[in-house]
């Protein structure tokens, strides 16, 4: 089932897509490709060969440092969004899950108990090349794609590491400084420029610029073409894991 948020405005917390003001965009959940598959029966220990553990999160839930231990932030039902909050999962022990969210700073996972999220996998990841500039989607480990992308230019840095798809968001504006869509991520742009007056989180995003891609001219986002965008809307799904390396 589709979620439509009419007429929300809502204000895209990523960091990389352009300079001046911090644009706006009328965004709307796209509808999420069937790749999250839940598991109906006990958590194995490790995914299947060419898939990855996520966890859909359906109760509020504070993560924790440890498992049991200090407190930390709260994890809801669904993003600001209003997407269904699905976030990836890193490890696993005794009734506790280490996952990836965008309520912590970078490479900072933190445990849940497994009582609050329905388990599941999904089986396609995306991997980036960042001095290739070079966006590679795999799907049970075979590629399915590989595009061009723009990537944070000198000083503001596209961030290296693991992250997860957290949100599908069609603009709905063919002016909008996103292009048609945007996949927002966990991840974060800790190198800011001095003022911006916008927010930090990362995305993979289309462009009105498309002279850019394959450059290094963003303020960390990855930048695609429209047709590129669409189509990675249609296969990837949420809790997707994204791989940025040098």
């Amino acid at each position: 089932m589709r979620v439509v948020l009419p007429a929300l405005i809502v204000a895209l917390l990523v960091a990389g897509c352009g300079a001046g003001e911090p644009p706006r965009a009328d965004a709307q959940p796209a509808q999420a490709p069937s790749a999250f598959t839940a598991e109906r029966e006990r958590a194995r220990a490790a995914a299947p060969k060419g898939r990855f553990v996520a966890a859909k999160i359906v109760e509020p839930v504070r993560m924790r440092a440890t498992p049991g231990g200090r407190r930390l932030e709260r994890l809801r039902r669904k993003t600001e969004f209003g997407s269904p909050k699905i976030v990836s999962v890193v490890a696993r022990r005794d009734g506790w899950l280490r996952v990836l969210a965008p309520e912590r700073p970078n490479h900072r996972p933190a445990w849940i108990p497994a009582r609050a999220a329905r388990v599941g996998t999904v089986d396609v990841s995306i991997h980036v090349d960042r001095s290739r500039r070079m966006l590679t989607v795999r799907r049970a480990g075979r590629v399915v794609r590989r595009l061009p992308v723009a990537v944070g230019r000198p000083g503001t840095p596209t961030p290296l590491g693991r992250f997860a798809v957290t949100d599908r968001l069609r603009t709905g504006r063919g002016d909008s400084p996103y292009g048609c869509c945007a996949l927002a991520l966990s991840g974060h742009q800790t190198k800011l420029l001095p003022g911006w007056p916008g927010g930090d989180r990362l995305a993979i995003h289309a462009t009105p610029q498309p002279e850019t891609i394959g450059k290094a001219a963003s303020l960390g986002c990855l930048r695609a073409s429209d047709r590129h965008m669409r189509a990675l809307m249609r296969i990837v799904p949420l809790g997707a894991p994204v791989f940025v390396r040098v």
